[in-house]
């Protein structure tokens, strides 16, 4: 890219954030790190899973979002009879009035749409789950020999309730890694909780916009990839991910006493995409460790294991990332730079 390509890149993603954000901002209140992590996934081509109590807007915040992007969108409400074919869809016996014969048609389910809300993932059975997650991952479905492509762009957010167990399904570890981001949802602040009572009990309506289609999302996320990333910031987030594993040389001495079981490769490349939209996101093109660092626990909480003893200290993944962060050194270049601004 020439260097003005590079500039007029740069604005028009930027541009298209700010009014993503400034549409989202009439329904939702508040939860701006929540939409920045959100929109930083849709971009990067990854799927997101929502954690938080009941209350917190995690499916309007869905909806908002699909009526301001120009794609078709499916609510799926998981509970436990719900069956794989429910998702995905099934061939079915139809007559054929010309011919008079019967013959098979594929009856697309509601996976087929370009934004999925996968509405309390974990109520349904592993096998329906299953069926979702590899449709995520290879972006087609496959019913009686036949293969059928999903539409692009293809984004899925499942939502998931941390505190109500009884009756639940959870995800396993390798079905976790499939999600780009553990976005956590938090309780709003004290002004925000009072502005929320105005606006849901008045008569008043947001008036939202479309402000992107499919196509245009599509031109972004190839913008996202084209972002520079130098040899130093792989070097850190390669750091940063061998650490999270507890048989790997080197690790810090708390990692093993805390972490059952670290992050993949999978870890590593979302590390990377992530730091390439929040960079652009934030006007540049080129990732630092700092962008690193801020989608750090979006990526890599729900890709850890705790042994027993932190669960009974009561030591979260988000605690051991943060102290990760910590433990970490910056590269020698980064460091240097932060220096000389200094």
């Amino acid at each position: 890219m020439t260097p003005a390509n590079e500039t007029d890149i740069v604005r028009q993603l930027a541009d298209a954030y700010q009014q993503l954000t400034g549409q989202i901002s009439k329904v939702i209140v508040g939860q701006s790190e929540v939409v920045e992590q959100l929109l930083m996934a849709l971009f990067s081509r990854g799927h997101c899973l929502l954690v938080g109590v009941p209350g917190l807007a995690k499916t309007l915040l869905v909806s908002t979002v699909s009526r301001i992007l120009d794609l078709s969108f499916k609510r799926i409400q998981f509970t436990p009879d719900l069956m794989p074919a429910d998702i995905t869809g099934t061939d079915i016996l139809r007559d054929d009035p010309a011919t008079g014969g019967r013959h098979f048609v594929f009856l697309k389910g509601p996976i087929f749409a370009n934004m999925i809300l996968a509405d309390e993932i974990n109520r349904t059975p592993p096998k329906t789950q299953a069926a979702l997650l590899e449709a995520m991952q290879e972006h087609h479905v496959t019913a009686g020999g036949t293969t059928y492509p999903l539409p692009e762009p293809f984004f899925v957010l499942a939502t998931q309730n941390p505190i109500e167990q009884e009756g639940t399904y959870p995800l396993p570890e390798a079905q976790l890694d499939r999600f780009m981001f553990e976005i956590r949802v938090g309780y709003p602040a004290r002004d925000e909780e009072i502005e929320i009572m105005r606006r849901t009990t008045s008569t008043a309506r947001a008036m939202l916009s479309a402000v992107l289609d499919g196509t245009r999302i599509l031109q972004l996320q190839e913008v996202v990839r084209q972002v520079v990333v130098a040899d130093h910031v792989f070097g850190y987030v390669a750091d940063l991910v061998r650490a999270t594993r507890p048989r790997e040389p080197g690790v810090p001495a708390f990692v093993p006493e805390l972490l059952g079981w670290g992050a993949g490769p999978r870890a590593c490349q979302y590390l990377i995409l992530g730091g390439k939209a929040r960079a652009i996101l934030h006007g540049r093109l080129h990732v630092t460790t700092e962008d690193i660092r801020a989608v750090a626990p979006p990526v890599l909480r729900h890709r850890l294991v705790t042994t027993f003893h932190a669960d009974a200290e009561g030591v979260t993944t988000d605690h051991i990332i943060a102290r990760l962060i910590d433990a970490i050194p910056l590269p020698q270049e980064e460091a240097a730079a932060r220096v000389r601004r200094a």
